[in-house]
């Protein structure tokens, strides 16, 4: 029986509104060119180094107290296994509030608190315990495009143990360790541009201890203007920022490409849109830095990568990011002392919307 409302005519328009939905179709906020966005970032490899972890929340558009106007929020997790790829959720993953973050809760080195994210499907999903046992680096900056800026800051050795499902596969109690960043900026896809950004860690050391080693590196290539390429290379000894390479001392080269074959593109919803073809990953990243004495070299190459196709506000094109795990090799020399490992790493690629 449906529901009677009383009062005047406005009156029960007003209340047929509240209990139906908006009161319009267009959302009430603002028209704006881009968009306010602010990311919380996971990454993590099981120190096996069969197994890898990619999630991002995301908060779309300019925070309101009125719950009503509140940013739009979106979460995806991709979760890889050695040997069969990469799967992942949805935009709409299901998530444990409040969101784990060094940053916006810090808390005690080695306390544990919960992470949890799942695809409303049911897999993947993941139920972890996070602690810190690293300091993060310096917050950075990149200006572009007139107005537009992207501002990050990472911090690498994060521990992570818990379970992870896959749908049929499920890994129980697996220790992990990786990378947490948050980035907060006004920015369009086209005028981004593209994006190169990776992280790695000694992954030999005891849980819970902080990476003997760990690197973090990013390279925006934002079109306009031309001088706007940032770029710069971390290195973390035993849970401390020891080096901040910065862009002129910073050399990036690729070689190959990676087997069609190992790409898969991904939320599955993404294959109904008709993207274009994207653009090739490179096999092989060789990132060099320098500064005085101290140097790193760090060696990847690609194994697997999922394509994470991303709707463009302000352009037809849709923008991707390529989330991709492989073998990394580092050296370098930190205080005259020689150093080198061999590990797994994740590299993103990212850009497609410009059109280039």
């Amino acid at each position: 029986m449906p529901a009677v409302l009383h009062g005047t005519k406005e009156q029960s328009t007003t209340a047929s509104l509240i209990s139906l939905g908006p009161a319009g179709p267009f959302p009430d906020s603002s028209l704006s060119r881009v968009l306010e966005r602010r990311w919380l970032h996971y990454a993590f490899l099981t120190r096996d180094l069969r197994s890898g972890l990619v999630a991002n929340i995301a908060q779309l558009g300019p925070a309101h107290e009125d719950p009503a106007r509140r940013a739009r929020c979106t979460s995806i997790l991709l979760l890889y296994h050695e040997g069969e790829g990469w799967i992942a959720s949805q935009f709409n993953g299901a998530t444990r509030t409040p969101f784990w973050s060094s940053f916006r809760q810090p808390h005690a080195f080695a306390e544990e608190r919960p992470f949890e994210i799942a695809s409303t499907a049911g897999a993947p999903w993941v139920k972890l315990n996070l602690a810190r046992s690293s300091r993060p680096c310096t917050s950075q900056c990149a200006p572009f495009a007139g107005n537009q800026h992207l501002r990050w800051q990472s911090e690498s050795g994060v521990q992570a143990r818990g379970d992870w499902g896959f749908g049929k596969r499920v890994l129980r109690n697996r220790a992990a360790v990786g990378y947490h960043e948050r980035v907060r900026g006004y920015w369009g896809w086209p005028e981004l541009g593209s994006w190169v950004f990776g992280f790695a860690n000694d992954a030999r050391g005891q849980h819970g201890a902080a990476p003997s080693y760990a690197a973090v590196f990013t390279l925006i290539n934002p079109p306009k203007p031309d001088r706007a390429a940032t770029a710069s290379v971390m290195l973390w000894k035993d849970g401390r920022l020891r080096r901040h390479f910065p862009r002129r001392g910073v050399s990036v080269a690729v070689s190959g490409f990676l087997d069609p074959n190992r790409v898969r593109q991904v939320p599955v919803l993404a294959n109904l849109l008709g993207v274009p073809p994207m653009q090739p990953i490179p096999r092989r990243l060789v990132i060099s830095a320098q500064m005085g004495d101290d140097r790193l070299l760090l060696d990847f190459e690609a194994e697997a990568a999922a394509r994470v196709v991303i709707p463009c506000e302000t352009s037809l094109r849709p923008f991707s990011v390529h989330e991709v795990i492989g073998t990394c090799r580092l050296e370098g020399k930190l205080n005259r002392k020689p150093f080198g490992f061999e590990t797994k790493g994740i590299v993103e690629f990212a850009g497609g919307a410009g059109g280039d």
